[in-house]
């Protein structure tokens, strides 16, 4: 494993224990919004706080991006840190949330950490050595046809600019194919693509820590990740679309035929 791969490892398991721990009586725990159907708890900037720690440490040159605490500086390498994918999910005891952690290295994922505190599942890769799960070499599906597939995504919550091409695309998917799920942390769900348990996951207006590693991981498994215009810039809008090879253009076709003009700037 690569030495800042190890390190992203220790740091997320650091931050799932925190996570776990506070898990166990949730309803003694501190909440505040951010915004409108936007929370944050004392575990998302405890287990932030327990990431850069061991971080900077290590790395004390490297910058952080992370959820709560915004950018600490500009540097040649960026940590982007989710410490809680999903809290709307932990707070509400629902046991599907995660630890995200990736590596910017001039402008570009070289490492990527996923982890599952509640099945104790480790997503992990480094760019150009392949992805894993709990040191399991993972790829993505081998589905060919779009009525075989399963499909992950998320539904806005925040904001509902964009509520009724995402439905018009929501309203196809359900007929052309078997099956769509809104498990609640992107992260997860990039990870469950790359994994094969999802054939393809797109969402609207995703941030950075939401889709930085799980990005990496799936191309590292073998599959594709664009934004909808199937270009490269998918980090920067949060507009992200993620499938296996063979099913990636009908993915992308289906997709498109329901954007806004502004979707597709």
């Amino acid at each position: 494993m690569h030495p800042m791969l190890n390190m992203a490892v220790k740091a997320a398991r650091r931050a799932g224990s925190i996570i776990t721990r506070a898990s166990e009586d949730i309803s003694v725990l501190t909440v505040n919004d951010k915004g409108y159907n936007d929370f944050v708890s004392e575990v998302d900037v405890a287990s932030e706080r327990a990431i850069i720690e061991v971080l900077s440490k290590a790395y004390p040159n490297h910058g952080f991006l992370g959820e709560e605490s915004g950018l600490s500086k500009e540097a040649e390498n960026i940590w982007i840190i989710d410490p809680l994918d999903g809290t709307t999910n932990f707070l509400h005891g629902y046991p599907q949330y995660s630890v995200s952690i990736a590596l910017q290295h001039r402008g570009e994922i070289t490492q990527a950490v996923v982890y599952d505190p509640n099945r104790n599942e480790l997503f992990t890769a480094t760019k150009g050595q392949g992805a894993y799960l709990n040191d399991r070499r993972i790829r993505v599906s081998k589905k060919s046809k779009m009525q075989d597939c399963l499909i992950g995504t998320g539904f806005p919550f925040r904001d509902f600019t964009h509520l009724s091409c995402y439905l018009s695309t929501l309203e196809e998917l359900i007929r052309e194919t078997s099956g769509i799920r809104r498990p609640g942390s992107a992260a997860l769900d990039l990870a469950y693509t790359a994994a094969g348990r999802f054939d393809a996951f797109f969402e609207i207006g995703l941030s950075k820590w939401d889709i930085a590693a799980g990005g990496l991981l799936i191309t590292e498994a073998g599959g594709i990740v664009s934004d909808f215009n199937g270009k490269e810039g998918w980090l920067n809008t949060g507009n992200i679309i993620a499938s296996t090879p063979k099913m990636y253009e009908p993915f992308l076709e289906l997709i498109q035929k329901h954007l806004t003009a502004d979707l597709r700037l």
